[in-house]
């Protein structure tokens, strides 16, 4: 466990020493940041939470697959890659120990749009991003629901000048990226229209897939003072498997999955993002931002491996697959702010309104059994579940800063949350409804020692509210072995940051750091009885309760050079310890569910580590400037061992990885042309993407290695492009 007291000491004695450089000037004007998609004042060094931020044009310049390898540029950051350019964002470990579909515990905002897929997952159009800034500990203060662990708000790209780029990229497996943009700015109006696709065959057996994009922004000169952006982002993408294995026999013969089936595949998103900003300054650092959005998320793919055909016969066929998923979502809302910043004060007021409609469809593709001896066929076309969902939110924020001292400012944040949930299930004829109340805060304070060194201190929260499916469970499933429990309460976090941030002068070169001490409580989250993906019994029975805890403690630093200079470097290091502070009833099942012969083991799993959390997370990117046009970059990543269950009896080994990348320029009158070459993994290490594991996934009643479900690491990959900008 990591000694906070030393650590504490260290960064208090690095601030004194800072200190003593220099006086403290005058914080001049403080200001707020803005929630939705615009950023007119950028107040750092008032900031009382651990935030991140990344420039849009350091992604463009990695030439990277997925959002995941810029990510991990930031300390915290623990999230899942699923496929392709399709990755689950975990931050501090929270919602680490579940892999299904669940929401992630960070809240995804783009343009001001908050951003759920069905499959708990996101989407991102890599070429698209202006800016990218997290937010770390319990943000609901600001984001509401599911901001437990913090908020990642993307902006994207917008016309500026008069200029157009075309791209092309090709790499291993297939890998192919075409991309064609234009830009143009005029006294009354810019505007921006980029299509894109991406495709590969990918690395696993049936794992590939192909993304395509056409988003634009045009933003409109009202007046002087005012403005209007209107956005669009469509997007359709096909995917395939996510390349699992099934237990590490396999993993070491068949890394590839040519003889598995992920329980999941073939889907097939289509999405489209719409908003309208209206922005209003006022002068004296005074504005108004109103936000008008839409998202909609259309989503189908099968489910359920096919095992045993309607005559009870064993089915081999890869693709055999029982249930066809239809869904269908909708995001609809309002979010205004209005901002005003000063010496003595700034404040901001905002409302957030949404209205979300959740549909899902669900019916059998084929005759089929679930054991050989089952007496039971279920018969194609059958419609298992029609039902929706209609989500309504109504909430007020508020956050003020106030400067207690010429060094000191205090910021106090605020927000009221009214849920309102609507259930239909069509194929029942079940009505249900539920209401919550919850109310989140954030109180902080930040001190400048001088001009270059600031500390910071917050205490924030973040809540998820139950959803229908935990609260009512039984009525919905029709299954005596599942109860209802519609006395659910929200879940909360209360996320605790101390840290320090700055800038070092050191041999002509400005270094600059944030370090922060964190700590995260979630007390009485939402857990089935029965422990994780547990199959319930009619002696066992399945029931949500406030019944969890975990807790998340650690040291995030982040450490950048000048990139101007001919050496420099970004360090990205995190001490994690995630644990379960209550969790007393896990079930490990042992057999097959549909077998009388089908066994639970108890297990009090208190204490335990959160599954997919290593100790140590170190990312290291070196660049060095051979030519004013070519660039070498070096990047390492290490991750120490972690465990692939709660149980914690299957360590997965840690791994150190090495990426290479070379840019160069060249202008040649109007024309610039951008070549890179890109290899990751050089030393071609052996290692998983993703481990996880809950019970007797071969039904052998033995739990072990074999009852893992893994990904394997494609390897040393190559990636090669060209641009030309014009």
């Amino acid at each position: 466990m990591v000694n906070t007291r030393r650590i504490t000491h260290s960064l208090l004695l690095s601030a004194l020493i800072a200190s003593s450089c220099s006086g403290v000037e005058n914080l001049g004007i403080i200001g707020i940041d803005s929630t939705t998609i615009d950023d007119r004042f950028h107040p750092t060094r008032t900031e009382v939470s651990s935030t991140s931020a990344i420039d849009g044009q350091k992604v463009d310049e990695a030439h990277i697959e997925n959002l995941q390898q810029v990510l991990q540029l930031i300390p915290g950051i623990t999230s899942e890659i699923k496929s392709g350019d399709t990755l689950k964002i975990h931050i501090r470990g929270v919602e680490n120990q579940r892999y299904m579909g669940e929401k992630p515990g960070v809240a995804v905002v783009i343009d001001g749009v908050p951003v759920f897929e069905r499959t708990g997952a996101v989407n991102i159009d890599l070429d698209n991003i202006a800016s990218i800034k997290v937010i770390k500990g319990g943000a609901s203060y600001l984001f509401g629901d599911d901001a437990l662990a913090g908020a990642v708000i993307i902006t994207t790209k917008k016309g500026a000048i008069n200029k157009s780029m075309a791209a092309s990229e090709f790499g291993s497996f297939g890998y192919q990226k075409l991309l064609a943009e234009t830009s143009f700015a005029k006294d009354s109006f810019n505007g921006r229209i980029q299509i894109s696709e991406r495709k590969s065959d990918g690395y696993w057996e049936d794992s590939d897939y192909l993304s395509r994009y056409a988003n634009g922004k045009l933003q409109y000169y009202i007046d002087d003072t005012s403005d209007l952006t209107f956005g669009l982002e469509a997007s359709q993408r096909e995917k395939d498997s996510h390349g699992t294995v099934e237990g590490m026999v396999q993993a070491l013969t068949d890394p590839t999955s040519v003889e598995g089936r992920d329980y999941s595949r073939m889907y097939d998103v289509d999405l489209l993002k719409l908003f309208l900003t209206y922005a209003k300054d006022f002068g004296n650092n005074t504005n108004l931002l109103v936000n008008v959005y839409q998202y909609g998320d259309d989503t189908k793919f099968v489910s359920s491996p096919q095992k045993y055909s309607s005559t009870g016969a064993v089915v081999t066929n890869a693709d055999a697959y029982t249930t066809l998923n239809d869904y269908h979502q909708a995001q609809r809302g309002i979010k205004s702010e209005y901002r005003s910043s000063g010496e003595n004060l700034a404040y901001m007021i905002g409302a957030d309104i949404r209205n979300n409609l959740y549909e899902n469809k669900t019916s059998y593709l084929v005759d089929f059994k679930t054991s050989a001896a089952s007496p039971t066929i279920y018969r194609a076309g059958t419609i298992t579940g029609d039902n929706e969902t209609t989500e309504e939110v109504y909430a007020p924020y508020l956050e003020v800063k106030v400067p207690l001292s010429e060094a000191t400012t205090l910021t106090l944040n605020g927000r009221y949350d009214n849920i309102r949930l609507d259930y239909d299930d069509r194929l029942n004829s079940l009505k249900l409804k539920k209401d919550f109340d919850v109310y989140s805060h954030r109180i902080g304070v930040s001190h400048s020692l001088n001009d270059t060194t600031t500390l910071f201190f917050s205490r924030s929260t973040g809540f998820r509210a139950p959803s229908i499916d935990q609260l009512f469970n039984g009525s919905i499933t029709l299954d005596s072995k599942v109860l209802n429990n519609p006395d659910l309460k929200p879940e909360q976090a209360i996320n605790y940051d101390l840290g320090i941030r700055g800038n070092i002068p050191i041999l002509h070169n400005a270094l600059t750091y944030e370090a922060t001490l964190f700590l995260l409580d979630r007390k009485d989250y939402i857990m089935s009885s029965i422990g994780q993906y547990t199959a319930a019994t009619t002696t066992n029975p399945q029931k949500y309760e406030n019944i969890g805890g975990m807790r998340s403690q650690g040291l995030e630093l982040s450490l950048q050079s000048d990139p101007k200079r001919t050496f420099s470097f970004d360090l990205a290091y995190t001490y994690l310890d995630a644990y379960f502070t209550q969790y007393n009833n896990f079930y490990l099942g042992l057999g097959s569910p549909y077998l009388p012969t089908y066994t639970q083991v108890h297990y009090d799993l208190t204490g335990n580590t959160v599954p997919r959390t290593s100790h140590h997370t170190l990312n290291l990117t070196g660049n060095y400037t051979i030519t004013p046009s070519t660039v070498l970059s070096t990047e390492w990543t290490l991750k120490s061992s972690y465990y692939a269950d709660e149980l914690n009896q299957l360590k997965m080994p840690g791994y150190g990885v090495v990426n290479l990348l070379v840019k160069h320029a060249e202008k040649w009158g109007n024309l610039t042309f951008d070549l890179f070459a890109r290899v990751d993994n050089v030393f071609d290490k052996f290692y998983f993407n993703t481990a996880r594991s809950s019970g007797d996934r071969d039904y052998n009643k033995i739990y072990n290695e074999e009852d893992l479900s893994l990904t394997v690491n494609p390897g040393r990959v190559y990636t090669a492009g060209l641009s030309i900008k014009f």
